[in-house]
C-alpha cells in the first residue's frame, strides 16, 4: 500500500470538465442530506446541487437538520415527487435503509453518498478504510508505539465513522502497547466544540501529565475542542488526530504551536460532484458503474499542511 505522502494517486481536484459530454438536461435529482453544520456536509451538498444545475438538471435539494425524523420525511416527499433519481448523504444507516429500500421499491435511482447501502446502486465516498488505517498508522509512529489514548466514539451507526474507528482498532492490535482509555467518550451534535472541549478538560484535570499521549475522533470538529483544550491546559505532550479536513482544523495542523498533529482532507465538493456524475452516467444507459467511486484524500501532518492548504484550495480557516 502507498505511502502517506503519496496518499492521492492521481490529481487531488476531480475536475467535472473530464465528463464534458454529461447531461441532465430535463431530469429532477432529488437531494437528501442529514445536515449541513459541519463544513464536509455543507460542501459535498454544494457540490451536487451545483453539479446537477451544471449539467443541466433541477435539483429538488432538502437538508434533514441533523433530525432523522426530518430526513425521513423528506425523503418520503422525495419518492412522492418520483424525480429521475436521488442522491442521500450521510446518516445513521440502521435507521435510513427501510426508507432507502423505499427509494429503490419505488423504481427510482438511488445513489449515496458517505453511505454504505444494499439499496444504493453507487456510493461515491473516499476510502475510508484507507483513511482509517493510515490515521492510525500516523499516530502509533508519532507514540513510537506505546501510549494511552482518549477516543471519541459516538456516532459508530455512521458507516464511514465506523470504517474509522474498526480500523484504528485494527491498527492498534499490533501495538498492544497503546491502549485506549475506557470508557470511550461521546461526542454530540450540536455543541460539538463545546462539548468536547468540556470533556478533554475534564480528563486532562483527572489524568496528570504523562499519562496521556493522544486524542482520537472520527471527524474533525471533536478535534477543535479537544486541540483547544489540550493547547488551554498547556499539555503538549498531548497530541489530537482526526478526518475531514475542514480549513480551520488544517490550519490547526499547520500551526507549529497547536496540538493538533494530523487530519485526513477529504474533497467533499467534488464528492458530491462525482455522485451527481454517477447518476449522469446511469440516466444515460451506463450500467458499469462500480458499487463504490473513491475520491482521494491527503494525510495533512505538520510536515504538509502548508502545501496541503493550496492543493485543497484552503487558504488559513477558509
Amino acid at each position: 500500500m502507498a505511502s502517506a505522502s503519496l496518499f492521492l494517486s492521481h490529481s487531488l481536484i476531480a475536475n467535472a470538465e473530464e465528463a464534458p459530454a454529461l447531461s441532465l438536461a430535463g431530469k429532477r435529482i432529488g437531494i437528501t442530506v442529514a445536515g449541513t453544520d459541519h463544513y464536509w456536509d455543507l460542501k459535498a451538498y454544494q457540490g451536487q446541487v451545483d453539479e446537477v444545475k451544471r449539467l443541466g438538471g433541477t435539483p429538488i435539494a432538502l437538508d434533514g437538520g441533523r433530525k432523522e425524523s426530518q430526513q425521513i420525511a423528506q425523503i418520503q416527499t422525495l419518492i412522492a415527487q418520483k424525480p429521475d433519481a436521488i442522491i442521500e448523504t450521510l446518516g445513521t444507516a440502521s435507521v435510513l435503509e427501510p426508507w432507502l429500500k423505499k427509494i429503490r421499491d419505488a423504481g427510482i435511482p438511488l445513489f449515496t453518498v458517505d453511505t454504505a447501502s444494499p439499496s444504493s446502486i453507487n456510493v461515491t465516498t473516499s476510502d475510508n478504510f484507507y483513511i482509517g488505517e493510515q490515521l492510525a498508522l500516523k499516530l502509533v509512529n508519532d507514540l513510537r508505539g506505546e501510549g494511552n489514548i482518549l477516543v471519541f466514539n459516538g456516532f459508530y451507526g455512521v458507516p464511514v465513522v465506523a470504517m474509522r474507528y474498526d480500523q484504528l482498532k485494527a491498527v492498534l492490535k499490533w501495538y498492544p502497547k497503546i491502549k485506549i482509555i475506557q470508557p470511550e467518550l461521546r461526542d454530540v451534535i450540536p455543541n460539538t466544540v463545546q462539548d468536547a472541549y468540556a470533556q478533554i478538560s475534564q480528563l486532562l484535570n483527572k489524568y496528570p501529565k504523562g499519562s496521556v499521549q493522544a486524542i482520537w475522533a472520527a471527524w474533525d470538529v471533536p478535534q477543535i475542542g479537544a486541540t483547544q483544550a489540550v493547547d488551554a491546559a498547556g499539555r503538549n505532550e498531548i497530541k489530537t488526530y482526526a478526518v475531514d479536513g475542514s480549513p480551520d482544523v488544517v490550519s490547526l495542523v499547520k500551526d507549529p504551536k497547536s496540538s493538533a498533529a494530523a487530519v485526513v482532507a477529504q474533497q467533499p465538493y467534488v464528492i458530491g460532484q462525482t455522485a451527481v456524475q454517477n447518476v449522469a452516467k446511469y440516466l444515460a444507459g451506463d450500467r458499469s458503474l462500480p458499487p463504490a467511486t473513491y475520491v482521494p484524500a491527503i494525510l495533512v501532518t505538520k510536515d504538509n499542511a502548508a502545501e496541503a492548504q493550496k492543493t485543497l484550495g484552503q487558504t488559513d480557516g477558509k
